[in-house]
């Protein structure tokens, strides 16, 4: 396996548990922000600033912007950017104190190696990227790794948006395209994403006026080559923090995090499959 890819499917779930939790959900609840998905948005753009709804979908990219407009920058008149902040990383930290294993001596470790990934890191095009690395470093070792987590996600899921984007691909047709290579269904990414069925059909349209899928929503040839082209390319974007790790540090990454990611899989804490494509490492 690309080693790119082999880091992001280690560390994805330690990130992920704040969609999949009750606690972040609480904490965007008790600062007034209206429902869950303006918890979701406010939390995942924050460290951008206020945001309006037009700057959020162009840097979350595969969301309806409807569904984004209903929550920005309404939400903001409820909490601050500081603010919610502040209140999802005590979220996370009582979703990992709770949900990880006892065992957790390598977690110092795993911080550490995970900021040296972080620090070689490059943010030309990549927003959402680097604003998660302009927060301020947390002081407990739990919001060091989510923090890290988070910055090398964001990091390659950014380039995955350069990757589709070059690949002339707008957010919903990338996810038809997802779809259709078996690995999530229309049922958990349509809803999610709040795309309607007709903005669905014409995307679907416009995908086989390009040659991309078939009638039946399957990918013809010309697709299949386009989403290994994204794939590839996805982790090509994602290789500096590898190459600052070393084969052996990618090695030690993997070693540190799986059991703590398969744990939070196993245990039912992050769901497999799910929307965001994260596997059991």
């Amino acid at each position: 396996m690309n080693q790119a890819r082999r880091l992001w499917e280690a560390v994805e779930p330690l990130h992920a548990v704040v969609y999949f939790t009750p606690e972040p959900a609480r904490a965007a609840k008790a600062l007034g922000v209206p429902g869950w998905w303006a918890g979701y948005f406010t939390g995942r753009v924050a460290p951008l600033g206020p945001v309006d709804a037009a700057t959020a979908s162009a840097v979350l990219y595969g969301f309806a912007p409807g569904r984004v407009a209903k929550a920005l920058p309404g939400a903001w008149a409820h909490a601050s950017p500081q603010d919610v902040l502040a209140a999802r990383f005590d979220a996370v930290r009582a979703v990992l104190d709770r949900a990880l294993p006892a065992g957790r001596d390598g977690l110092e470790r795993l911080a550490a190696l995970l900021e040296t990934a972080v620090g070689a890191c490059r943010f030309e095009g990549r927003a959402l990227a680097a604003g998660w690395s302009g927060v301020p470093i947390p002081s407990d070792v739990v919001g060091r790794v989510w923090l890290a987590a988070t910055v090398l996600r964001e990091h390659r899921g950014d380039g995955h948006v350069l990757a589709a984007v070059h690949a002339g691909l707008r957010g919903l047709d990338a996810i038809l395209t997802h779809v259709a290579t078996g690995a999530i269904t229309r049922e958990s990414i349509q809803i999610s994403r709040g795309w309607s069925d007709e903005e669905w059909r014409e995307s679907h349209g416009r995908l086989v006026a390009l040659g991309l899928l078939d009638r039946a929503g399957g990918l013809t040839g010309s697709g299949e080559r386009v989403r290994r082209e994204i794939e590839e390319a996805t982790d090509r974007l994602a290789a500096d923090p590898v190459t600052a790790l070393g084969e052996a540090g990618v090695a030690e990454v993997v070693a540190l995090a799986t059991p703590l990611s398969r744990h939070l899989v196993d245990t039912g804490v992050i769901p497999v499959p799910n929307p965001i494509g994260a596997p059991r490492p």
